[in-house]
């Protein structure tokens, strides 16, 4: 729960120092600019907030891993990408996508904080308890706060511990243990292919190499 705030704090405190000129740049997810990525963070947030006020009665049939799929990797022509990049550019100000991520991004936080680790809630047509369904999403806070400052030089990366607990949780999804020869982001960025593997990581990574990229949603 905890880690869960420091990731999310730390993603809306980068995305408050973004200059509104570098709002138009490229982000790590493809097809996205930045704008377009702190929209999507917007509507994470309210995903958050949607599912915790969903309580659930039912045993839990999904956990912090088993709450991922393994998806084709993104070509930036799904609808839905596609609605994203519409909303970003109907705020037309990036002032306006700072306030309401900030508005929303509180809340979120606050009722994360609220939450009861062993409550069960429902989403994505499972049950998982609050604790293992905000633990999920601090790889959700560090990929996207990864993809936030690929173009943006100087910027403060993620928080280490948070990188650590989603390099672990990326290994347990894909059954695929990096080498100690990669940092933890770059388990992250090779792993989810934000990036091509180098010669000697391909090497490194062995068979698991030839099955890059796990994209996940």
């Amino acid at each position: 729960m905890d880690l869960f705030s420091r990731s999310w704090a730390a993603l809306r405190a980068a995305v408050a120092e973004v200059p509104d000129e570098d709002f138009a740049r490229p982000s790590g997810c493809t097809g996205w600019l930045v704008r377009d990525l702190v929209c999507h963070l917007i509507i994470d947030a309210q995903d958050v907030l949607i599912t915790l006020a969903t309580p659930a009665a039912a045993e839990p049939t999904r956990d912090a891993v088993t709450y991922w799929n393994i998806v084709e990797a993104p070509t930036g022509d799904d609808p839905l990408d596609a609605l994203i990049v519409r909303l970003a550019a109907a705020y037309e100000e990036p002032w306006l996508l700072r306030f309401h991520l900030d508005d929303v991004g509180s809340a979120a936080g606050r009722a994360a904080g609220l939450a009861d680790p062993a409550g069960r809630v429902g989403t994505r047509d499972g049950v998982l308890t609050a604790g293992d369904y905000l633990s999920a999403y601090v790889l959700e806070w560090t990929l996207h706060h990864l993809d936030l400052i690929a173009h943006l030089p100087g910027s403060v990366e993620p928080p280490a511990e948070g990188l650590a607990r989603s390099r672990e949780l990326l290994e347990r999804i894909v059954g695929v243990t990096f080498p100690p020869s990669f940092t933890d982001k770059d388990a992250l960025l090779v792993g989810t292919g934000r990036r091509a593997p180098t010669e000697a990581e391909e090497a490194a990574l062995g068979e698991p190499a030839a099955r890059l990229p796990f994209a996940l949603g």
